[in-house]
């Protein structure tokens, strides 16, 4: 697509006026004179065949169209000027948003991360740790890190790492279960569910831990 002519001296000539009313501070800030600044503001009113400011005797007043243009173009700049910055002092990263469980952060990943910043020092890496299900689209996320079998409804799982699972009670409960239960519930022991992944696990868990 071939973009109209833009002209840009009188866009930042405008911008800079709307921003302090003033053509004489405008050109301060420009470091061109006054007259550059009314001159280049008057050929950008021309080529859109409208008034932006009303002239006043101690000052500029925005009128509807320059009250409409001016938050656009004070954007527009703001982000290019952030940008080349990046760019010009070759800082440029990449971010990267990931959600993690958080006792996996604390005890498998945040020790590593020096590392990985020192391979991908160009990734600026942003964590976010909670155990709700994740919802990568809702919470703007790249990638996702949980417990589970990964059958997720649409998406994409990888496996990382295999996790041991451990079967845990209070100290009362604990004196109270000999060493071969065969039901919980009749030893009137209440188990908290995970708050993910199938109750499989605490199946399983218990066969193990007291095999």
């Amino acid at each position: 697509m071939v973009r109209p002519y833009l002209p840009l001296k009188a866009l930042r000539a405008f911008e800079a006026s709307a921003r302090h009313l003033s053509f004489t501070r405008a050109a301060e800030e420009l470091h061109v004179t006054q007259a550059a600044v009314s001159h280049q503001v008057k050929l950008l009113e021309t080529q859109l065949k409208v008034s932006l400011f009303t002239r006043l005797p101690r000052g500029l007043m925005l009128t509807q169209e320059g009250e409409l243009l001016l938050p656009v173009l004070k954007s527009s700049f703001d982000q290019i000027s952030h940008t080349l910055g990046r760019v010009g002092e070759s800082s440029y990263r990449e971010i990267l948003n990931v959600g993690v469980v958080g006792t996996f952060a604390v005890g498998w990943l945040l020790p590593r991360l020096g590392d990985f910043q020192q391979q991908y020092p160009f990734v600026d890496l942003r964590l976010s740790t909670h155990n709700n299900r994740a919802d990568i689209a809702a919470e703007g996320l790249d990638f996702a890190i949980r417990f589970g079998t990964g059958a997720w409804h649409a998406t994409a799982a990888q496996p990382l790492l295999p996790a041991a699972l451990s079967v845990m009670c209070t100290p009362d409960i604990a004196v109270r279960l000999n060493t071969r239960p065969t039901c919980w519930v009749k030893l009137g022991c209440a188990l908290i569910a995970p708050m993910s992944g199938p109750s499989g696990y605490w199946r399983r868990g218990c066969h193990a831990a007291f095999r």
